[in-house]
């Protein structure tokens, strides 16, 4: 006979192994002795003692859910209730219990991880509808369908809650969605209508532009060029390829006006230039009139000057009044001469000047008699007032004789 502090061999070859509630048969051993028969049945055991070291591992250290370990713990359990072995039975069955409580506390916090991932998930999906209903009223149509696909892409992300919430969520993101989409279908189909009455009303404006690029009336078309560019930035942007083509056009037609201007410009400029020679020639011929001495003379030289001076043309418009005031200044001086030719020759006014020189003279020689008798007298202070007043009648008289002698006289 053979024992083991877990188990015995009698003397028939029975093998047993002790538990809490007694003494098992677990076999019988008859190939040979004893020993060998106890470590067999002690193989066994170990063998128990690796698949429940092996489900352990399992439970702490994988996914395992909690319905396939219990399966797994309580095949092991009916396995060592059962077993043919020979070993700490008791021990493996405490080390199963614990792995149930394991397994369920396992359990719990899962439930726990899973309904806080399921807040978590429930409050993104909210926040993510919350976003897609505010962009639903944004006309910031690119960066919105861009944020709006993203949000897409997020959701795809989260994990799905109750059918029921997570179908209600889905429903009002979707339907922002789709409200963002028919507000920007709309919006782009008025601006498509309205970059198709641009395109119209540009090619409209092109037609005549390049009607009037052979224009050679400058300053009229030159201005209806102007009002066309302004109807042209009024009229709004076409589509693209549209609008290019139609600029390209539109520009092409003004250059050649503006080119043909430019060139018949030139030759008038030169044209000028060559005018304002010839005037300036004129304008010193004629001041070389000043200061007159031969009025008659000088009148007959004037107005020939003039006469080739009507002839040139136009000057440059910067010149024109410089050179223009030089003609007029030796005008004036002529204008002068015969006023004065005229007051020296007129019979009237030679009489008049004579008569008032004469009143004048007379008043003088008055003033200067009562002068002297007054300072005679010892009248100071009516000497000092005919002597005032002597002095102003003296002023007059000499401004009366410098007149006289205009006449010749």
């Amino acid at each position: 006979m053979s024992s083991d502090p877990w188990g015995r061999v009698d003397e028939t070859g029975t093998v047993y192994v002790r538990t809490a509630d007694g003494e098992r048969v677990v076999g019988s051993w008859q190939a040979g002795s004893p020993d060998e028969a106890l470590a067999y049945f002690k193989r066994k055991y170990d063998g128990l003692v690796v698949e429940i070291g092996l489900l352990e591992r399992r439970v702490r250290t994988t996914d395992l859910s909690a319905k396939d370990a219990m399966t797994a713990i309580e095949h092991l359990r009916a396995t060592v209730n059962e077993a043919h072995a020979v070993g700490d039975l008791d021990a493996l069955t405490k080390r199963l219990d614990a792995l149930v409580e394991q397994v369920a506390t396992r359990r719990e916090e899962r439930k726990a991880a899973k309904a806080k991932a399921t807040d978590e998930a429930r409050t993104a999906k909210e926040d993510l509808v919350a976003e897609a209903e505010q962009l639903a009223t944004s006309e910031q149509w690119r960066n919105a369908g861009e944020r709006l696909r993203a949000l897409v892409d997020s959701w795809k992300g989260l994990p799905r809650l109750d059918r029921k919430t997570d179908d209600e969520l889905w429903h009002r993101f979707s339907h922002a969605r789709s409200v963002f989409s028919k507000r920007r279908k709309a919006h782009f189909a008025s601006l498509d209508a309205q970059r198709e009455e641009a395109r119209q009303l540009k090619e409209k404006l092109v037609q005549e532009a390049e009607a009037l690029s052979g224009s050679t009336d400058w300053g009229p078309t030159a201005a209806r060029y102007r009002e066309l560019m302004s109807d042209w930035k009024a009229a709004g942007r076409a589509q693209r390829e549209a609008e290019d083509e139609l600029w390209n056009r539109f520009r092409g037609a003004q250059d050649v006006f503006f080119a043909a201007r430019a060139e018949v410009f030139a030759e008038r400029d030169s044209e000028q230039r060559e005018n304002l020679a010839l005037k300036e020639e004129l304008a010193i011929e004629a001041e070389k009139l000043l200061p007159v001495t031969d009025l008659k003379a000088a009148r007959a030289a004037f107005r020939s000057i003039n006469e080739r001076w009507e002839a040139i043309g136009h000057v440059p418009r910067e010149a024109r009044p410089k050179i223009e005031a030089r003609m007029h200044a030796v005008e004036r001086a002529l204008q002068d001469a015969e006023e004065a030719e005229w007051r020296r020759t007129n019979p009237e006014a030679r009489a008049r000047a004579e008569g008032l020189t004469g009143q004048l003279q007379a008043a003088v020689d008055k003033l200067r008699q009562q002068l002297e008798a007054a300072r005679a007298a010892g009248n100071t202070a009516k000497a000092d007032k005919l002597a005032k007043e002597l002095e102003g009648r003296q002023a007059l008289l000499d401004q009366a004789l410098k007149g006289l002698q205009e006449f010749g006289g």
